[in-house]
Parts: C-alpha cells; structure tokens; sequence
C-alpha cells in the first residue's frame, strides 16, 4: 500500500466520528450508586412524610422516575409516588443539598434528610447535614441556582 492509499484510508477511519453529532445533554439525573439503579439508598421517599423517617422500601412496589428505581414500603406509597412523583422524590436528584449548594456533585445519604417546605432533602453525612442546617434558606437558595449548571 502507498502512502496515498494509506491516506485515504485513514482519513476514510476518521470521518464517521468527526462526523457524528454530539450527545443530547442527559435529562436531569437522580443519584444511584455505582453498582445498582436504585434511588435514595432503596428507602421509600415518600415515607420521609407520611412516617416521618426513613422506611425501607421493597422491590416488589417499584416505580421508575427519571431513570432511576425508587421502592417503597407499601403499594399506596408507590401509588402516591407515581401520582406526584415531583412532590416525594429529594430534590436535587438526591445528591446533596449542602454540596450542590457549593456547584458539585456528592452522594445524598437517606439517613441524612430534611423536609422544608414541603420538600425532601439529602445530605452526604451528619457532618455536612449540621453545616447546610446554620444556614437551610441560603443554601437552597444557592444549590437552586447551581443545580442546573451542574446537571448536565
């Protein structure tokens, strides 16, 4: 083969890639682990307000939000969850609060939750959940605002 065939042949390669539209951006995402697609650590968001903790939920009353699997403890939890499911499921896709308050991405623990009005919300430890409670209003009114320029 010359080098004009071989020219030819590798411009021929790189055309098909130079050439593919870019990505979509993903729709918002909600936070899963690594090694599974499950929302809020498996636990049942709507519990945070009709129990007031965290209830883990089961496999068997399932629903897909946004991508992800979120279970619950009981079928009319499940139900009012795919009713409403923007009212139940943690804000922030469930990363936390306090993090995404600051521009970054960071796992939200289910153990680690606040309603405020009317809203679930996560933190990535006690640690972090005690720095976000000094001060709950500014920083969600900071993570709303850095929310959709880190979820792309």
């Amino acid at each position: 083969m010359n080098i004009r065939s071989l020219l030819a042949a590798t411009a021929f390669l790189l055309v098909p890639a130079i050439a593919l539209p870019a990505p979509a951006l993903a729709e918002p995402h909600v936070y899963t682990s690594a090694f599974d697609n499950i929302a809020v650590q498996g636990y049942d968001p709507v519990a945070y307000f009709t129990d007031g903790k965290p209830v883990k939920g089961a496999k068997q009353f399932s629903a897909t939000y946004m991508g992800a699997e979120f279970r619950f403890a009981s079928a009319a939890n499940r139900d009012a969850f795919k009713a409403e499911p923007a009212k139940y499921a943690p804000q922030y896709g469930g990363y936390c609060a306090w993090a995404v308050s600051q521009g970054y991405h960071a796992k939200g623990d289910a153990k680690n939750w606040k309603i405020v009005d009317g809203r679930l919300y996560l933190n990535y430890n006690t640690s972090i959940q005690k720095k976000w409670e000094a001060d709950i209003p500014g920083f969600i009114a900071a993570a709303d605002a850095q929310w959709p320029v880190i979820n792309k």
